[in-house]
């Protein structure tokens, strides 16, 4: 057995332009090719637009987020039709998603903060499902793909500054230069060439920190698993197997909750982004 084909850990973390999938021959994967496509050129800039594994898994995540909530809505409907209450799977996704609204959502948004609901549910649910994508055998976490994270955390900084103005109207401006209302003139005259820098930095270090944290929260469980696994090849004794292979086992089992709790974290996260502008105005 080669040593690419000893690596199942790295392939959940990584892209490229094929898909595994279980076959019986050494290493029991084989690979899918999928389609490349010629790139595309504006002007000095050239853009390789074939799907890649991420894409794939993205699509994948997006699509059973929509059948599970979709399906989840049906059953609840026809159950609560019959009975008065929904049951099973339905309930249990209720459960969830009034959680989530209830819970974290509206209290950080605040007050009239439903319209931002809808959203922050689809961040959660999208989230969580291409979390467990990368738990699965020849699954891939898209999530720990920095592209992929910073596109959630850029979405979600266009969704902040659209709620601030949206609340704030022309008072917007005061959380992009820093003009406190109750200081006097001269106060204001020294802070403001100070502080307003300060302010925009602001702007654009919550999203960064949103991408940098999911991104490596997602990556680091692969990583402490590989290591682990190594440790039987790099000792060479298989004698010593079982106990790198209990310690993965618990790595993986607590993976299943890290991809709960790094969904929950980015929506919470978004969540107080939002409610923070809304009150913004100094």
């Amino acid at each position: 057995m080669t040593a690419e084909n000893q690596d199942i850990i790295t392939p959940h973390i990584t892209d490229s332009h094929a898909l595994e999938y279980p076959c019986l021959q050494e290493g029991f994967a084989c690979h899918y090719e999928l389609p490349r496509w010629d790139p595309v050129h504006i002007g000095g800039l050239t853009l390789d637009l074939s799907p890649t594994k991420h894409v794939v898994m993205l699509l994948v995540a997006a699509t059973l987020c929509l059948l599970t909530l979709l399906l989840a809505a049906r059953a609840h409907k026809r159950q609560h039709a019959a009975s008065g209450k929904p049951k099973g799977f339905a309930n249990g996704i209720e459960a969830l998603v009034l959680y989530i609204r209830q819970e974290v959502i509206l209290p950080n948004v605040g007050h009239h903060g439903e319209r931002h609901v809808p959203f922050l549910l689809t961040l959660f649910f999208f989230i969580l499902f291409a979390n467990l994508l990368g738990l699965i055998p020849y699954g891939s976490t898209a999530t720990g793909n920095i592209s992929v994270t910073a596109t959630l955390a850029i979405l979600t900084f266009f969704a902040v500054e659209l709620a601030g103005m949206r609340t704030l109207g022309k008072g917007y401006i005061k959380t992009v230069v820093y003009w406190p209302s109750d200081q006097p003139f001269i106060m204001n005259a020294l802070l403001t060439p100070l502080m307003t820098p300060i302010e925009l930095i602001g702007k654009f270090t919550k999203p960064f920190a949103l991408a940098i944290r999911l991104f490596a929260n997602m990556t680091a469980g692969h990583i402490v698993v590989l290591a682990l696994i190594g440790l039987i090849f790099t000792f060479g004794s298989y004698a010593l197997a079982p106990l790198p292979l209990l310690m993965a086992l618990a790595i993986m089992v607590l993976e299943v909750f890290i991809a709960f709790l790094q969904a929950y974290v980015f929506t919470l996260l978004a969540s107080v982004f939002i409610g923070l502008i809304r009150e913004g105005a100094h």
